[in-house]
């Protein structure tokens, strides 16, 4: 007797699912929340971004419309060549490193007082931290009429007080606007941005361990090698991020060349001459040349800025 075999049929194979596949899923379902935020904001800076790029290659004069012409990389020789816009550049290059360099010096230095433990620290910090808290505009209006005045302003009326009180009946007038501009924008600056770089170190002070300082007194160190050997080298990424931040800033700053002297008397930065270049010069092409070297400038000291902020989570994350 004959048994009948009955094949059976071969099932195709089956391809197993890629293991990072659902975790792709995942990741994308995550993200697409985001994707309309990503879309309104690639539409609303790179895209007028772009605008300006080609703004920037032509030669283009809105009182001039009919003599409109493409001259490609023009626009920029001429900011670099240009004397006025040649001296705008290293003016906003010398109002950048000195206000950065004097508010970091004077931000450590409060920042160490304020580390100190002492009756009202608390109403000492809000107070300090009160002028970075100024809008722009209103902190310029105030050292233009409040203090810097040669009439009726604070730094003369001091003056007046002081010398009187010792018998002198010609006391010295001050007139930093018309004397010294760049010198008085650089202090609405400075005391502007000294809370904000004394905000960050202090951080930094409150982050450091109390190990190692207890170590070098055990040693013998005294305060000034504590400070130069052990509080300094752990301070150095706190102060490369605030003076990142704070140069992103100041190169873009216009609010107090606008307002204490309207960019004469050589106080222009290049902000300024992106205004006057546009608005009143009309120079549609040149103006967008000129902001295109600062968001470059900005741009590159944001890179070493994100650097530094990155290294500081990786240092607190280990």
């Amino acid at each position: 007797m004959q048994t009948e075999v009955v094949a059976t049929p071969v099932q195709p194979a089956t391809r197993a699912p890629h293991p990072n596949k659902p975790k792709r899923a995942l990741a994308w379902a995550r993200r697409a929340p985001l994707l309309p935020a990503l879309v309104f904001l690639i539409a609303m800076t790179q895209l007028p971004f772009l605008a300006t790029l080609v703004i920037s290659s032509l030669h283009w004069n809105s009182l001039l419309p009919d003599e409109t012409r493409f001259v490609g990389l023009a626009n920029y020789v001429e900011v670099f060549t240009d004397p006025d816009l040649r001296q705008a550049v290293i003016t906003t290059i010398i109002l950048t490193v000195t206000v950065v360099l004097l508010s970091l010096v004077l931000g450590l230095g409060i920042a160490l007082l304020m580390n100190k433990k002492f009756f009202g620290r608390g109403l000492a910090r809000t107070l300090m931290i009160s002028p970075f808290l100024v809008v722009p505009v209103a902190a310029a209006l105030l050292w233009k009429h409040a203090l810097l005045n040669p009439t009726y302003g604070l730094v003369n009326g001091t003056l007046t007080w002081i010398w009187s009180a010792f018998g002198s009946t010609t006391p010295p007038q001050l007139d930093l606007l018309s004397d010294s501009p760049l010198l008085a924008v650089e202090l609405s600056l400075i005391w502007q941005w000294t809370p904000f770089m004394m905000l960050i170190l202090l951080a930094g002070l409150q982050s450091l361990p109390v190990e190692p300082v207890e170590a070098a007194r055990v040693d013998g160190a005294g305060p000034f090698a504590i400070f130069f050997f052990v509080t300094l080298p752990h301070l150095r990424p706190y102060l490369e991020l605030g003076g990142l931040l704070g140069s992103i800033y100041i190169v873009q700053h216009f609010d107090a060349v606008f307002t204490l002297t309207s960019g004469g008397l050589g106080t222009a930065n290049l902000p300024y001459e992106v205004y006057r270049t546009f608005y009143i010069a009309n120079e549609y092409g040149l103006a967008s040349a000129v902001g295109v070297v600062v968001v470059i400038g900005s741009l590159i000291v944001a890179t070493f800025a994100l650097r530094t902020l990155f290294s500081l989570f990786r240092k607190e994350v280990g």
